[in-house]
């Protein structure tokens, strides 16, 4: 059996999983839902880089991003942020898909999946 690291647990879920010298992360959120897009954004870059600090990698070896972003009409916005993160690296594949966020004051979610 191969080892599974699961990191900052709970009942519901796991924020980061390793397996096999690769990181999941749980969909990251900012911590300020009253931000614009580009303040949260920045808040949930903030929280991926702290996540895949944690694992032991960081965002140059992000392999693909899953982002969720609650109306299109922020997709500019978005990707101006993302742009100026990712600038340094080559960007990872990416999906970004309009979706319902659990909390209405959510603008966007992050899931990325990282080598270590």
């Amino acid at each position: 059996m191969t080892n599974i690291t699961k990191l900052d647990s709970n009942a519901t879920l796991s924020e980061i999983a390793i397996h096999h010298g690769v990181v999941y992360l749980a969909g990251q959120v900012p911590d300020d839902d009253s931000l614009d897009i580009k303040g949260q954004s920045r808040e949930v870059f903030a929280n991926i880089d702290k996540a895949l600090a944690k694992a032991g990698t960081n965002k140059s070896k992000i392999l693909s991003a899953q982002v969720f972003i609650s109306d299109l009409a922020n997709f500019d916005g978005f990707n101006e942020e993302w742009n100026e993160w990712v600038k340094d690296t080559t960007p990872p594949a990416r999906a970004t898909i309009q979706a319902k966020l659990v909390n209405p004051n959510w603008l966007v979610e992050i899931m990325v999946i990282a080598a270590v």
